[in-house]
C-alpha cells in the first residue's frame, strides 16, 4: 500500500503556526484539516478499523447495525483517489493517524463514495451516510454539510386483512408443529419484533402477570409487553412441548423460550420460513406474511380500538413517536370501517357487553380456533 501524495507515515505539521499553539497533546497531521481529538491520541499508533468496531460495540450498537457500519467503511476505505495504490481492502489496516489524514472529508474520497451509491434505494443510502457519519465524528472530522440525504417516502405498513387473518388462523391451527401456536399468538397479541421474540427466554415470561420482559430490543432498550389469557394458556401449554425437546439451557445459562425440533433456539430466518408455509397453506402472498406483518397488525388493532400513540409507541419499543404515526396514514379500507361503526346508534347506557374490554377485543380478533 503507498501513501497518498505528500504524506509520509509518522510525519505531523502545525497548520496553525503563528495564530497561537495548540493544546501540548493535539497535533495536526500532514493533509489533514482538523485536529486529531485528543481522546484518539493514545490510540493513534493501533489499526483504526478495530478501534472504531471496539467503539460500536462500546456504544451497545446492534449487531445488524454493526455489520451495516462495516460495510459502510469498507466501502469508503477501498475508494481511492488519482495517485493512490491500495490492495485488498484499501487502507483498513492503517492506524488511527494515517486514518484521519486519509478520511479528511475535504480531500474527495467521501464525495467520490458517496456517488457510487446511486444505484442503492434512498433508505439504503440513508443508512450508508449515518454509518460515514458516525466514522467521520469519531475519527475528528464532520460530515460536509453539502452531502445531501434522500427523501425516502414512507410506506404504509402492512397488515392482514380480516379475511386473510382468519385464514391465516386456520392455517396455524392446523400446522403439524406445536411451536406455530403460542409464536404468532404472541407475536400478534404483543407486537414482538421477530428477534426480540426469538432472543426471549423462559424467565423473561411472567404467566401470573400476563406479562413479558424484552430484554436488550432494539436500540439496546429493554421494555415490558403485555398479553392475555389466551397467550399465557398458549405458553402455559407450550413449555410442556418444550420440555420434551429437551429442556434446552445454553452454556450462557439461558434458557431459549422457542427451541426447534432439533433443540436450539429459533432465528429470525427460522421464523421467515415458517411464516412462508403458513401464507402458502393460508393462499396469502409471502410477500405480505413477515413476521413483521403481525407487528403492524397489533398496532393496528390497538389503533382502531382507540388506544393512543404514546401507549402504541411504548408497547412497540419504538424510540421516536414519529415511527409510530405512520399507523396514523390508514388505509381506505380501514377508514371506512371505523366510519360505519360510527354511524352505528348509541346504544342505551347500561353496563358494557363483555367484548368491549382491551381482552374481548383482542380475542375478537385475534383468537385461533381450537
Amino acid at each position: 500500500m503507498h501513501a497518498p501524495p505528500g504524506v509520509t507515515g509518522g510525519e505531523t505539521l502545525n497548520r496553525h503556526a503563528g495564530q497561537g499553539s495548540a493544546s501540548p497533546r493535539q497535533q495536526t497531521l500532514l493533509g489533514g484539516s482538523r485536529l486529531l481529538p485528543n481522546r484518539l491520541h493514545r490510540l493513534r499508533g493501533l489499526p483504526w478499523f478495530d478501534c472504531w468496531k471496539a467503539q460500536l460495540k462500546a456504544e451497545r450498537k446492534s449487531e445488524h447495525t454493526i455489520r451495516a457500519y462495516e460495510r459502510a467503511a469498507k466501502g469508503i476505505a477501498s475508494t481511492t483517489l488519482p495517485g493512490e495504490e491500495y490492495e485488498g481492502n484499501g487502507f483498513l489496516h492503517v492506524d488511527v493517524e494515517q486514518a484521519h489524514i486519509l478520511l479528511d472529508p475535504d480531500d474527495g474520497r467521501v464525495d467520490a463514495w458517496i456517488s457510487g451509491l446511486d444505484g442503492l434505494s434512498p433508505s439504503s443510502i440513508n443508512a450508508r451516510i449515518a454509518a460515514c457519519t458516525h466514522l467521520l465524528r469519531w475519527i475528528g472530522h464532520t460530515l460536509p454539510e453539502w452531502v445531501s440525504r434522500p427523501t425516502r417516502r414512507r410506506p404504509l405498513p402492512k397488515t392482514l386483512s380480516r379475511r386473510e387473518l382468519t385464514r391465516f388462523k386456520a392455517a396455524v391451527s392446523k400446522f403439524k408443529d406445536p411451536i406455530a401456536r403460542p409464536l404468532t399468538i404472541m407475536m400478534l397479541e404483543t407486537g414482538l419484533r421477530v428477534s426480540e421474540a426469538c432472543n426471549m427466554d423462559v424467565e423473561d415470561i411472567d404467566l401470573d402477570d400476563l406479562s413479558a420482559l424484552v430484554i436488550g430490543g432494539k436500540g439496546e432498550k429493554d421494555r415490558t409487553v403485555l398479553f392475555t389469557a389466551l397467550t399465557s394458556n398458549e405458553i402455559e401449554s407450550w413449555l410442556v412441548e418444550r420440555k420434551s425437546r429437551g429442556d434446552i439451557e445454553e452454556r450462557s445459562g439461558r434458557r431459549p423460550l422457542f427451541i426447534s425440533k432439533t433443540g436450539s433456539r429459533i432465528s429470525p430466518r427460522w421464523v421467515q420460513k415458517l411464516m412462508d408455509r403458513l401464507a402458502e397453506a393460508s393462499s396469502i402472498p409471502k410477500s405480505r406474511l413477515t413476521p413483521h406483518t403481525l407487528r403492524h397488525t397489533f398496532a393496528s388493532g390497538l389503533l382502531e380500538r382507540g388506544a393512543d400513540l404514546v401507549t402504541i409507541q411504548r408497547l412497540l419499543g419504538h424510540a421516536s413517536i414519529a415511527t409510530t404515526r405512520v399507523y396514523l396514514e390508514i388505509s381506505d379500507q380501514t377508514l371506512r370501517e371505523i366510519y360505519r361503526r360510527a354511524q352505528r346508534p348509541i346504544p342505551p347506557l347500561g353496563d358494557p357487553p363483555p367484548e368491549a374490554d382491551i381482552e374481548g377485543a383482542l380475542h375478537s380478533t385475534y383468537t385461533l380456533s381450537s
